[in-house]
């Protein structure tokens, strides 16, 4: 590829929040992309909204990636429209309300296969092409979650995102000298429809005003992130400054604290 050819982008759960505003992003600094999420509709809106925006070309392909065989179907697809993919943006995901025992052992195998499966069969499957090339980005969507202690309801949500962080730096420490940039990009609070989603939309509407971030100033931060080399980052002061504090408090302290505030921005089982 010469250097001033356009490069290919895949974003997963592009339909809407962080994902959209990332391949929104990813258009306005010249990238063409394929994008994929369960909802056609959504996507083939987003695709004709680069198209005529940007100029970019948009390839839409459905995709569930809570089936096992989705990923490799995924890249298939994408290789037979001769597509080459130098970024990818692994940012589906989704929260499992309630406690662990609320939901069948089924719901959260599927968001295994979401959350932490997934990104690391895609980067797996696209990561030799990278290398060859010498040329990659991937970027995964974590949480500032995945930095503080565990709270009660969403049981594997924060672990999903710290296992992603950690994944992250090992594959970016061995990849930093190939040419291809691994991020794990870490929002806190971000306006989109994943509380509605996940259906703690009345309990996240009481927090503080200050701790939310739009999901394009995560996007431009996150993708800012990646480009400079870095390997873990969190997006806004807000929510860096929360990271750093908690790492000062002892671990019971911070643990206690999680436990006393869980029920203001995570679903609980009625009692």
């Amino acid at each position: 590829m010469s250097p001033t050819a356009t490069r290919w982008a895949l974003v997963t759960g592009a339909s809407a929040g962080i994902g959209a505003a990332i391949a929104r992003e990813l258009a306005a600094r010249g990238h063409d992309l394929v994008l994929t999420a369960r909802r056609e509709d959504r996507l083939a809106a987003l695709a004709e909204e680069l198209r005529s925006r940007y100029g970019r070309r948009v390839e839409t392909i459905r995709a569930d990636l809570a089936e096992p065989g989705a990923s490799v179907a995924l890249c298939a697809e994408i290789e037979r429209r001769g597509i080459a993919i130098d970024v990818l943006i692994n940012n589906a995901g989704y929260g499992v309300a309630g406690h662990y025992l609320a939901q069948p052992w089924k719901v959260h195998a599927d968001f295994l296969q979401v959350l932490v499966t997934a990104p690391c069969e895609l980067a797996y499957l696209l990561l030799p092409g990278m290398q060859q090339r010498g040329y990659g980005r991937i970027g995964n969507i974590a949480s500032l979650a995945g930095h503080v202690p565990g709270s009660a309801g969403h049981t594997m949500y924060a672990a999903s995102k710290a296992f992603l962080i950690k994944f992250s730096q090992s594959l970016g420490l061995e990849n930093r000298e190939r040419g291809v940039k691994v991020c794990a990009i870490c929002p806190g609070f971000t306006w989109s429809e994943f509380h509605d989603v996940v259906g703690s939309r009345e309990q996240v509407s009481r927090m503080p005003k200050w701790l939310w971030m739009t999901a394009e100033d995560v996007a431009r931060e996150g993708l800012d992130a990646m480009e400079r080399g870095e390997i873990v980052y969190v997006t806004g002061r807000v929510n860096r400054t929360i990271k750093a504090l908690v790492k000062l408090l002892p671990d019971r302290v911070a643990l206690n604290l999680v436990q006393r505030r869980s029920k203001d921005f995570r679903v609980q089982d009625p009692h």
